[in-house]
């Protein structure tokens, strides 16, 4: 059977199809290269151009791939950018998620996850985050990702498809130096972008009700949250529709200024020191997953600590900033 990767070859993308071919699944990806790099991938990973909207495409990578599998990430993720523009959210999450799906039972495609978010939640108030908690999505973001995770179950059990839906926490690190987050809309490489610039990494609000005031996350190593998909996709049944919803997280909360203080331990600049500013519309005070469903389920481990996740992003980020070395 062949696992066909929708956005594999992105950050996140790029680390799963990696886990997955050194598990000897055979893979193939499709990326329209709007934020991936085909550099990323494995050099026996077939690469197809082009978007989930396109059915005619999926129609011809399913037959000449012989796909039985979707891990599907291609998506848009940016919270404010959600909020600017909730018709590209809504066409880029949902409607090409509905193409996809109309693909998947068009082909047989017996196994699906999709990469979803702890934005489904919206701003929880429990101190460890079940997946039974209740879902109240506060942008469009959140929104799509939970209109998705409908689409995904009920598609699922109407056509016989077994589906995964796999609710990340906050993102970070890399399995090795070339596969680090580009972007810069997350935290660490909020932080690095300010130290390389000389300014002082700015922290979101200081009067949060937490130990330290500044609010609390829980942060996952995306070589972690790959074999999580490898777990996932393996765990599946083909063809007998079950369901699963799973937290990928830690359980362990690190709060935003212990992130500041931990990212000037590695990379030694500790000036300018990082400076609280204004909150941020919108921003929760804790989130942090219980993520013991998806031990006991799908018998994984997370296996990197935070000091990992910063220092691994660091080397990322120095290999493309050669004067921060």
């Amino acid at each position: 059977m062949t696992w066909l990767i929708t956005g594999g070859a992105g950050y996140i993308g790029a680390h799963v199809a990696r886990a997955l071919r050194a598990a000897g699944e055979r893979t193939a990806v499709l990326d329209d290269f709007s934020s991936g790099f085909a550099e990323r991938l494995p050099d026996d990973v077939p690469v197809v151009r082009g978007s989930v909207s396109d059915r005619a495409l999926l129609d011809r990578v399913f037959a000449e791939h012989g796909v039985s599998g979707v891990i599907h990430l291609a998506a848009r993720k940016q919270v404010g950018e959600s909020v600017e523009q909730p018709l590209l959210y809504y066409r880029e999450n949902v409607h090409g998620l509905t193409v996809l799906l109309e693909a998947v039972v068009a082909a047989g495609v017996g196994r699906f996850v999709l990469s979803s978010s702890a934005a489904v939640y919206g701003m929880p108030e429990v101190d460890l985050v079940t997946e039974e908690a209740p879902c109240l999505p506060i942008n469009p973001y959140g929104e799509t990702k939970l209109t998705g995770e409908w689409l995904v179950r009920d598609v699922g059990r109407a056509h016989g498809i077994s589906t995964a839906c796999l609710r990340y926490f906050n993102v970070a690190g890399a399995a090795e130096p070339g596969l680090g987050d580009v972007g810069r809309a997350n935290v660490i490489p909020m932080f690095f972008e300010a130290l390389t610039l000389g300014e002082a990494p700015q922290i979101f609000g200081g009067d949060y009700p937490t130990e330290d005031g500044t609010c609390v996350r829980d942060y996952i190593h995306v070589a972690d949250l790959a074999d999580a998909h490898l777990a996932a996709a393996r765990t599946l049944a083909p063809g007998d529709g079950g369901d699963l919803t799973l937290n990928i997280g830690t359980g362990s909360g690190v709060s935003v200024r212990q992130l500041a203080d931990l990212v000037a331990e590695v990379t030694g600049i500790a000036e300018p020191a990082a400076q609280v500013v204004e909150r941020r519309p919108g921003d929760p005070a804790r989130v942090v997953a219980l993520a013991e469903r998806a031990r006991t389920t799908l018998g994984w481990e997370p296996r990197h600590g935070v000091h990992a996740m910063v220092e691994s992003a660091w080397r990322g980020w120095q290999l493309r900033h050669p004067e921060m070395r």
